[in-house]
């Protein structure tokens, strides 16, 4: 893990712990955070296990990673902001723009859903819509993911 505070580091451990314990998948993908800035969750992927027939990753790693990471980016900024709730996809969509021939790199960020949080403490429950990138080590993407997480507060 690169760039990852003090304060953060302990809750990407945790996340981690999670995925590897509870989503079976991303330990068999090698899924992990290689950073976390507050705002900025980036995660990788090995491409060895998650290769298809053409030598370039598969689709549905490419899904996957991006729906967790998406995942993990809620969870990190609901545990940041001191909230117990559960988190799931109500809806995704995902543009595959490039193969991805190289280990999987995904970037999501936060960005202003400041207010959504607050509305979330008053009323238990929001609606978080968050993309993630793959992104491509020449720094070109390789694809999109649109994900709608639900959140509702555990009371």
């Amino acid at each position: 893990m690169t760039q990852i505070s003090a304060d953060t580091k302990a809750l990407c451990e945790q996340l981690q712990t999670i995925w590897r314990e509870q989503i079976p998948l991303s330990k068999a993908m090698q899924m992990q955070i290689t950073d976390f800035d507050g705002d900025v969750l980036t995660t990788q992927a090995s491409l060895e296990p998650n290769v298809n027939v053409h030598g370039t990753a598969f689709a549905g790693s490419l899904y996957a990673i991006q729906a967790l990471t998406g995942w993990g980016m809620m969870h990190l900024q609901l545990k940041l902001n001191a909230l117990d709730a559960s988190i799931v996809i109500a809806s995704g969509q995902i543009k595959y723009a490039k193969p991805v021939a190289e280990d999987i790199a995904v970037r999501c960020s936060f960005g202003e859903h400041l207010a959504e949080l607050e509305k979330l403490k008053v009323t238990g429950k929001g609606r978080f819509p968050l993309t993630c990138g793959v992104l491509l080590a020449d720094g070109s993407r390789a694809g999109e993911f649109s994900g709608i997480y639900a959140v509702r507060l555990n009371r």
